[in-house]
């Protein structure tokens, strides 16, 4: 090994010990005072209610763990935005998991609760997996209901997606085991089957304070509201439990009998590791996100057998595409090449960046996945696509274009993970947030921006010394340099991966020795949800 490749490694290691210590700290939840709050009432707290419901020695494939990370400072903050959310085996059956976390604000609605929410919805809509509420939530958090409660994307969205879902045959159980208040009562009420943990669990409209506020009437929530009422009287609740373990022993029962899911055919066979070592990932990535290395290098480590089939090897050399397995799932790889490379035509061309005929190159490998039914991995390390004059003349918008409407118009499922940089409009053709990739993720070394912090920095920089220029004030070098600092600080912290996490432009940051797991569960959960739709790329420039 060389000095380069230990350099690397300790690094990468480095960052992936710091991303295990913040998780560990985000699972702490609202504190060890507020769990003990919720351990004197007999209640499990959300991570152990979720241990408990799946499967012994299973996997938990978790979503969005750091949404709102260093978020509503003012508030005293929201870890993990107040809810955990996941892919998780019940019974042998993936099912999409989301728990409101009563140690943070009592499992208050704080927006990006909501989008988290509904993240964990859509995946499920998408996937067809049922959807297991563990609900435990005193509401909306009342002083931000201007950013939860009325738009299209906010809390009310989620009560439509449970009553698409039930209409298109997911299924959909809750369990009340704490508060269930207001609109959100709404949520099991629209599952199919609600269940109810006696003397915790309370489901009702308005609470004992506003009852009396707005019709005098003096009652506690208990009789308001409780396991006895809504199982006894009401019958808005379908079964009693006298506890949190008996609750999630009989979710796991029922979803024991569920009819199997609809196969979508994707190709597995029995999977293999990777020949070459996945550690050596580590010594492999570079610390700069500017230093070139070759990402067939990554690939082979990610790959059963470290097999790689790839197409137009010498042609459009700066993205890579191939046929490959992952945990003998068969996928269609598009990745970005980060070492410089020459054309048979003599040009030199950047790692990193896509040209004409690279994106030529994926378009056509992207319809060819969807032609034989194959899901697609996209590994993103992009600066974005080459400008000047040249690349002008030759197409690149057009070009751009075409594999920009074959990644949208993709019918197979899609998985991104961001390795390094992920810029402009290389995000996009590359499979970002806005593309629909059923799972994205990120690497602890991954930069997600409209450009590079150094060039963004400078120009941002422009724009600031124009105006203070127009307020007549000098801008002398020092100022000039302490501008530039500042400026670039605040970009860079801002192109983080936690920081993307934290607004769930990802669905979290993960070690990439967890990159296959990731894969691997995304494709199982998209094997439930045949594809129904054509595919169609459109009007292709040509």
């Amino acid at each position: 090994m060389n000095i380069e490749f230990n350099k690397n490694e300790d690094l990468n290691k480095q960052s992936v010990y710091e991303l295990k210590t913040r998780l560990k700290k985000i699972y702490e939840g609202g504190g060890a005072k507020n769990a003990a709050k919720q351990k004197d009432k007999g209640k499990l707290l959300a991570r152990e209610r979720i241990a408990y419901l799946i499967d012994k020695e299973s996997e938990f494939l978790e979503l969005g763990a750091f949404a709102a990370d260093g978020m509503y400072a003012e508030q005293g903050g929201c870890p993990s935005a107040g809810v955990v959310t996941g892919i998780g085996y019940v019974s042998g059956r993936q099912c999409m998991i989301i728990a409101n976390d009563a140690t943070v604000k009592a499992g208050a609605w704080f927006p990006m609760t909501a989008k988290k929410n509904l993240r964990a919805q859509e995946i499920a809509m998408e996937n067809r997996l049922p959807v297991i509420y563990l609900v435990d939530s005193a509401g909306v958090y009342l002083p931000m209901q201007d950013e939860i409660f009325p738009d299209k994307e906010h809390f009310g969205r989620m009560f439509r997606n449970n009553a698409h879902m039930s209409a298109d045959g997911i299924v959909q159980i809750s369990a009340i085991m704490g508060s269930c208040v207001a609109g959100g009562a709404y949520l099991p009420i629209m599952s199919d089957e609600a269940m109810i943990v006696d003397g915790t669990g309370s489901v009702f409209l308005a609470g004992s304070y506003l009852v009396k506020s707005a019709i005098g009437e003096e009652i506690d929530n208990e009789t308001l509201g409780g396991a006895t009422t809504h199982c006894e009287i009401s019958g808005v609740t379908d079964y009693k439990h006298p506890n949190d373990q008996a609750c999630l022993d009989s979710i796991r029962n029922i979803i024991s009998m569920l009819g199997a899911p609809e196969n979508a055919g994707f190709d597995r066979i029995k999977p293999e590791m990777p020949k070459l070592d996945p550690q050596d990932i580590y010594g492999i990535l570079p610390e700069s996100r500017e230093k070139p290395y070759d990402m067939l290098e990554i690939i082979h480590r990610l790959v059963d057998g470290s097999a790689f089939e790839e197409y137009k090897q010498l042609y459009g050399q700066s993205i890579i595409c191939g046929l490959g397995r992952v945990d003998g799932w068969a996928v269609g790889i598009v990745a970005n090449q980060r070492k410089v490379v020459k054309s048979k035509k003599g040009e030199m061309q950047f790692g990193g960046v896509i040209y004409s005929d690279s994106a030529d190159k994926a378009a056509r490998f992207i319809m060819n996945c969807n032609q034989k039914k194959i899901p697609l991995v996209f590994l993103q390390d992009v600066t974005g696509f080459m400008v000047g004059s040249r690349s002008e003349q030759g197409g690149i918008i057009k070009d751009g274009a075409k594999m920009v409407m074959a990644v949208a118009n993709s019918v197979v499922p899609k998985f991104t993970i961001v390795l390094g940089n992920s810029y402009g409009a290389g995000n996009y053709a590359m499979c970002g947030k806005s593309y629909d990739p059923r799972l994205i993720y990120a690497w602890p070394s991954a930069k997600i921006a409209v450009m590079g912090g150094s060039q963004a920095a400078k120009v941002l920089l422009q724009i600031q010394e124009a105006s203070l220029k127009a307020k007549g004030e000098t801008i002398t070098p020092e100022k000039e340099a302490e501008l530039l600092k500042e400026i670039t600080d605040r970009y860079n912290s801002q192109t983080t991966p936690y920081y993307a996490a934290s607004r769930l432009w990802v669905d979290g940051v993960i070690d990439p020795l967890e990159t296959r797991k990731v894969i691997s569960m995304g494709i199982e959960a998209a094997n439930q949800s045949p594809i129904k739709k054509a595919f169609n790329v459109g009007i292709i420039q040509t």
